[in-house]
């Protein structure tokens, strides 16, 4: 049997989303030490800046490029930098609020399926065909456990995920047969420095009692490791749906907390 052919250059760039911190951050560190060029967006110029300079100072390769992933004029201006990509992990996202639907703020709902998952749509649709010049494109979308069994507090997130869980399986349909896999990754519960604070509007405690008497919570490194794991298969070989939880959790609603 021939040898297989060494991977091209532009598979080997990674575009990861939501990388100023959290999972992006962490994908981003371990995507490059696996020789990736990573290329580094989020909102948060400085943040992505300094993992840039971080990464570069390890010995791997990194580009920090701002960007809001909810703005579909700027991500197409984004999307004429590259000819081919060859990962490109959809992470950008996050939850607002645990209101109830009868209470829940409008604006939060919006925001959430605008980051979420329009923004998941935007550079899916900028960068499939750069993905698909590469020869062998990987595309990852972060989804959630929320994506597939609903808890009161959590009906715009879980909407959210739930709709972008939908898109991965439908874009996983329609392209299929083009050297592009779609890959999900859904975390159950993972703790990160501004996940549950950024949910709660900054308030400390509320944000302390999501983890509260639970031993061992995921880590940013254990999902990223994940994606990292998914991403590096085989070319013939897509993994489709990835649930990841840590043991203390069955379900969403079901969580083992010590005291």
């Amino acid at each position: 049997m021939a040898p297989a052919a060494a991977p091209s250059a532009a598979s080997r760039i990674a575009v990861v989303t939501g990388a100023s911190s959290g999972i992006g951050a962490a994908t981003a560190r371990q995507l490059a030490a696996a020789g990736y060029r990573v290329v580094l967006t989020a909102r948060r110029k400085d943040r992505v800046e300094a993992l840039a300079e971080e990464i570069q100072a390890a010995g791997h390769k990194a580009t920090a490029y701002p960007l809001d992933v909810t703005d579909r004029e700027a991500v197409d201006e984004f999307a004429t930098a590259f000819k081919a990509v060859g990962v490109l992990v959809n992470n950008a996202g996050g939850a607002l609020g645990a209101d109830p639907v009868a209470t829940g703020d409008p604006d939060d709902w919006r925001r959430m399926y605008e980051t979420n998952v329009l923004g998941t749509l935007n550079l899916t649709q900028a960068l499939l065909p750069k993905l698909e010049a590469s020869g062998d494109g990987t595309i990852v979308v972060v989804s959630s456990t929320a994506g597939f069994a609903t808890y009161e507090g959590g009906g715009g997130y879980v909407a959210a995920k739930h709709a972008e869980h939908v898109l991965t399986e439908t874009l996983r349909l329609e392209i299929v047969g083009r050297p592009v896999r779609v890959v999900e990754i859904a975390p159950g519960m993972v703790k990160t420095d501004e996940f549950a604070l950024t949910r709660f509007g900054g308030d400390q405690d509320k944000a302390a009692r999501v983890y509260q008497g639970v031993t061992d919570p995921l880590s940013a490194d254990d999902v990223a490791d994940t994606i990292t794991w998914a991403v590096t298969r085989p070319a013939h070989v897509n993994i489709d749906l990835l649930v990841v939880r840590p043991r203390a959790q069955a379900s969403n609603t079901k969580v083992h907390r010590e005291g």
